[in-house]
């Protein structure tokens, strides 16, 4: 703080803040699974592909909770998009994730993406055109967690488990118990605090 600015007008990055909990996600993910099937009128034909690395134990969940609730498998895959972004000169190197589909493949299919967090779109635009050289799908449809909003390409999601205002300045950071080894949370953390 400096000080030489009135005591009132001082501010402090914000602490993180829960937004979601365990079971705020929970309920996230079953009304999701449960607008996917509707959607489709069933699970037939579903393919879920989970973008590296949350968006994967996403898609194994959504994929439990479907076959709860149709009483049929649906089949799940993972698809790295590291080479596909735009911004690979901008950011720093990543290691590369794995790309797996089921091996009836994703034509013909209706492919949801399943993510934890939509920003810019610029890592969902990457997974369209990561998607693109393995197959021909009949739909693409997305499902993220959280939109915080602040595109920069006109893409939105299908199914959106919380819809979380952001300023470009606050971070939106998800922990899951399958990755992370914490309880499930979303926070909020950064911004300025008065």
């Amino acid at each position: 703080m400096c000080p030489d600015t009135p005591p009132e007008a001082q501010t402090e990055p914000s602490p993180a803040r829960e937004v979601l909990s365990a079971g705020d996600i929970a309920r996230a993910l079953r009304r999701i699974a449960h607008e996917i099937v509707e959607r489709n009128k069933g699970a037939q034909d579903v393919v879920l592909l989970g973008i590296p690395s949350r968006g994967v134990d996403l898609a194994q969940r959504l994929a439990a909770l479907i076959a709860e609730i149709e009483g049929r498998e649906v089949p799940v895959g993972s698809l790295d998009v590291t080479m596909y972004r735009d911004d690979l000169r901008a950011r720093p190197t990543k290691t590369l994730q794995q790309t797996h589909f089921p091996p009836a493949g994703v034509d013909d299919r209706v492919v949801v993406l399943v993510d934890d967090v939509l920003y810019s779109g610029r890592t969902v635009r990457a997974a369209l055109d990561a998607l693109s050289d393995y197959g021909r799908p009949r739909a693409v449809r997305l499902a993220v967690l959280v939109d915080r909003g602040h595109r920069e390409l006109p893409i939105r999601a299908d199914h959106v488990g919380k819809n979380l205002p952001t300023s470009h300045a606050e971070r939106v950071t998800v922990r899951l118990t399958g990755h992370d080894g914490v309880e499930d949370s979303v926070t909020i953390s950064g911004g300025e605090q008065r």
